[in-house]
């Protein structure tokens, strides 16, 4: 494996320890081990056309150096990697070429895996997962019929972006300014059948694990925020000439007197009853352009209020009074009833409209400034109450408990914990997706099977059926049997939308039509021979799963992804457990990160898994930014592709800048001049191992003794870059290996033994040119199955100290001493130094001031 050229030459070295690690698998985890384990994961990529771009180098590299910094700490280390492959970009690429979406993800994921290995990685490719692989998503499909046993996965009518272009709906999230985030296209509101999972039964456990895990404080608290506890009342408002009422929740019922309107979302089921015959075709025009509007853009707090007034009222619940009812749509369906009572002089929302329509603004809390004068309007905040017939003068928590008893004892008022946090909305009209468990069948069918103890569908039932309208008909949800998974997609001729809401598969009637066995529960393709009599009609569900379903659990799979009887075997999941270290972008705290709490939490419910929470040390890394500091994307065309920048410098030099620009978590711009100062770095090393020749440098040798000074250095170096990987400080490594180089520069002669140690520490951040030189020393074995050096606690205690010489506060020298030494001697030795005579000739010394182990400064004139 030896080389022989004197220049470090990327070029000619990486391409040939790549295979060598691919041939020897050197980063296989091992089997049968007595070893602790240490599991690192990054996010598992979409494997698009574009290939790879610098922003997975920034989340993929640090992983890796951590991957091969615990394998030479002793670790049996999983490294794995894999491709969420599924999704919409594929699909519409076919819809575009006609290939078929299995074809192109092949080739994405070919060309994405030829790139990772091009930068070095240590992936245990034995390890890796693909979740179109039908052998994956038997399990995702799996996870669902337990969902669905367990009653969390239901139908609804709910109102989603349906994008016409694409044929789909789209997620808030996909949607900006009312067209589709992909694409551009015009999308609009409407209600479609959908599947839905039950999140928010898990909204509490999911707060309250939280506070367990070692991740970013402002992830939690996103996380927090999405979710969106609060404790509060619901309080029944008649209204007037009417039989029904308006329930409205709050968490201040101590403001309930400031009440000077009440807001409907215009969605809300009411609205259509209690409109004023004069409001009602305002009322209609308005619901109309609300309807293409986010829940997002709806709730901005800043934007401009709009609404108009419904014509009904609805009677205060303890003073009587009469409150007009508005529509507006910075009230919303998804939180709470759909309705608030506004009280606009303690709410900066219910303020604005109240300016904005002339509608009265009464203070019911008094709050006090610093000199006793009242704080403005709108006062948010606890006080004292005002202007509330009995409560007034009590503090704003007592009259919360008193007005909440009175709002129950008079039966118009039930406490209750209330969450922004939504169901998760789990269809998707796509092709591309893991097809559903489900067959629908009649609800004749399904009693039958529901009333036979000895059916095998019985175990699989939720509680409550699932049933969804089906044009003129209810049709009941059937799940599959395990024994019948996976449920692959058909072949179809066209991936184009069906128009009428369905995804692709509603075409595809063949697969579509099926025949039930009631007594095996084997489901097959409808035969046109007669049914027998232990058989029914079924239809499969045509929807598909989102793209997250795959990523909600594949860090699961990693440790055995070949077993075809479980998800993971029971010794596999105990001594691999869960990820101990999980890299990857904020961007997915609220989507990815919930989801996955969310599947992980569920599955320790059932005794799937051992720990409740699947990710328990989370770190995000900072985007790479182009050079003008803005986000890198190719509509903006300035996006690097990594394939450049190897082929001129080399991986290791990129895989070392994208580390010394700055701290793993913060956002950094790309320099390409910068590169430089690290290629520069990688030469140097080069050179002082390697001589003109391409042979060792005779200036490294076995037997020699270092210096005090460089083998200080050295177990500083050892210290601080332990201690830096341990905690992801990758940027500071490098800038101790930098100080240890320089300090092997200065020397004529240095140990081989220090050379080693230089180039283990470096082995996790530039593994190639330290698998080089490491060889290049005679070593057998590579280097990265070699252990990290440790430092010695005596050598990084010295009894010299390094003195700053200063002449009137500009540094012209510096002194090794000893601890200790006489004051005078310091100072007559700091003005002998040649720098610091030159700057004293001819001038009077007017003060020495003396910094013990510090510095040392004389101010002359």
């Amino acid at each position: 494996m030896r080389t022989t050229q004197s220049d470090y030459q990327p070029s000619e070295i990486e391409g040939k320890w790549q295979e060598f690690w691919a041939e020897k698998q050197v980063f296989s985890a091992e089997e049968a081990t007595e070893k602790p384990k240490y599991y690192v994961l990054d996010m598992f990529p979409y494997p698009s056309g574009a290939g790879l771009h610098l922003g997975h180098p920034a989340n993929y590299t640090p992983s890796d150096i951590v991957a091969r910094f615990k394998k030479a700490q002793g670790y049996n280390v999983l490294h794995p990697q894999g491709w969420d492959a599924f999704g919409l970009p594929t699909e519409q690429y076919a819809i575009k070429t006609g290939v078929h979406p299995a074809v192109t993800s092949q080739t994405n994921i070919d060309r994405f895996q030829k790139q990772l290995n091009q930068l070095g990685y240590c992936y245990d490719w034995k390890h890796s997962v693909n979740t179109t692989d039908p052998e994956y998503f038997r399990w995702t499909q799996w996870i669902f019929l337990q969902l669905f046993a367990k009653g969390l996965a239901y139908v609804d009518e709910k109102p989603v972006w349906w994008c016409p272009a694409l044929g789909t709906v789209l997620a808030n999230e996909e949607v900006i300014d009312g067209k589709s985030e992909r694409g551009n296209h015009p999308v609009e509101r409407c209600n479609l059948r959908q599947w839905v999972l039950r999140i928010t039964a898990y909204a509490e456990k999911m707060l309250a694990g939280l506070d367990k895990l070692d991740w970013p404080e402002s992830s939690k608290k996103l996380q927090r925020h999405w979710m969106g506890r609060s404790t509060g009342i619901e309080i029944e408002f008649n209204l007037e000439d009417s039989t029904e009422s308006l329930m409205v929740f709050t968490t201040r019922p101590d403001t309930l007197y400031g009440v000077t309107y009440m807001v409907l979302a215009p969605e809300h089921p009411l609205l259509g009853g209690i409109i004023g015959q004069e409001q009602k075709e305002a009322v209609n025009q308005y619901q109309e352009l609300a309807r293409n509007k986010s829940e997002l853009e709806r709730a901005e707090l800043n934007k401009v209020k709009s609404g108009v007034f419904t014509g009904a009222f609805a009677i205060h619940p303890l003073s009587g009074k009469k409150i007009p009812i508005w529509c507006a749509d910075y009230v919303v369906m998804s939180y709470g009833t759909g309705a608030i009572m506004a009280v606009p002089a303690h709410d900066e929302r219910d303020y604005a409209f109240a300016q904005a329509f002339d509608l009265p603004i009464e203070r019911v809390i008094e709050g006090r400034g610093a000199n006793g004068v009242p704080t403005p309007l709108p006062f948010c905040d606890l006080g004292v109450l005002t202007n509330s017939g009995k409560y007034n003068r009590m503090a704003s928590v007592e009259a919360q408990m008193a007005i909440g008893k009175a709002l129950q004892d008079s039966g118009k008022g039930t406490p209750k914990v209330n969450y922004k946090l939504r169901d998760w909305l789990f269809s998707r009209q796509r092709y591309w997706g893991e097809p559903f468990p489900i067959v629908w069948i009649s609800h004749e069918d399904y009693q039958g099977i529901q009333n036979d103890p000895k059916s095998p569908f019985q175990k699989g039932l939720p509680e409550k059926p699932v049933i969804a309208q089906r044009e003129d008909r209810i049709e009941y949800a059937l799940p599959l049997l395990a024994n019948q998974l996976p449920l692959t997609l058909p072949e179809i001729d066209s991936y184009q939308p069906t128009g009428s809401g369905e995804s692709p598969l509603a075409k595809a009637e063949e697969w579509l039509a099926v025949s039930v066995n009631l007594s095996t529960g084997a489901i097959t393709p409808q035969s046109k021979e007669p049914l027998g009599d232990d058989c029914i009609l079924g239809r499969r569900e045509t929807d598909t799963m989102p793209q997250w379903a795959g990523s909600c659990w594949y860090y699961l799979r990693y440790p055995d992804p070949k077993n075809c009887d479980q998800m993971v075997s029971g010794a596999l999941h105990n001594y691999w457990q869960v990820p101990d270290l999980y890299i990857g972008g904020a961007e997915h705290v609220n989507l990815h990160l919930l989801y996955a709490r969310f599947w992980h939490l569920f599955l320790y419910d059932i005794g799937v898994v051992q720990q409740p929470e699947p990710f328990p040390k989370l770190v995000h890394q900072g985007l790479i930014l182009a050079e003008d500091g803005e986000k890198m994307s190719k509509s903006r065309g300035n996006v690097i592709n990594p394939e450049t920048i190897i082929e001129q410098y080399g991986a290791d030099t990129l895989r070392l800048y994208q580390c010394f620009l700055g701290p793993l978590e913060a956002s950094k711009p790309w320099n390409t001049l910068g590169i430089e100062g690290i290629a520069r770095f990688l030469r140097k090393i080069w050179r002082e191992i390697v001589d003109d020749s391409g042979q060792l440098n005779p200036k490294v040798q076995k037997n020699f003794r270092d210096s005090p000074e460089t083998d200080q250095a050295l177990h500083l170096c050892i210290q601080k870059v332990t201690d830096d990987y341990e905690n992801l400080r990758f940027n500071t490594a490098i800038s101790q290996l930098m100080i240890l180089v320089n300090q092997f520069h200065k020397e004529l002669v240095i140990s081989q033994s220090s050379a080693e140690a230089l180039l283990q520490m470096l082995a996790p951040l530039a593994p190639h040119i330290a698998e080089e030189l490491w060889s290049l020393m005679g070593k057998q074995e590579p280097i990265c199955q070699s252990r990290f050096p440790t430092y010695e606690p005596g050598k990084i205690v010295s009894d010299t100290v390094k003195l700053i010489v200063q002449v009137n506060g500009k540094v012209r020298g510096e002194l090794l001493v000893d601890k200790g030494s006489d004051k005078e001697d310091l100072l007559n030795r700091a003005k002998n130094l040649e720098r610091v005579q030159a700057q004293l000739n001819g001038k009077n010394i007017r003060k020495e001031i003396y910094v013990p182990g510090k510095i040392i400064n004389i101010v002359a004139n």
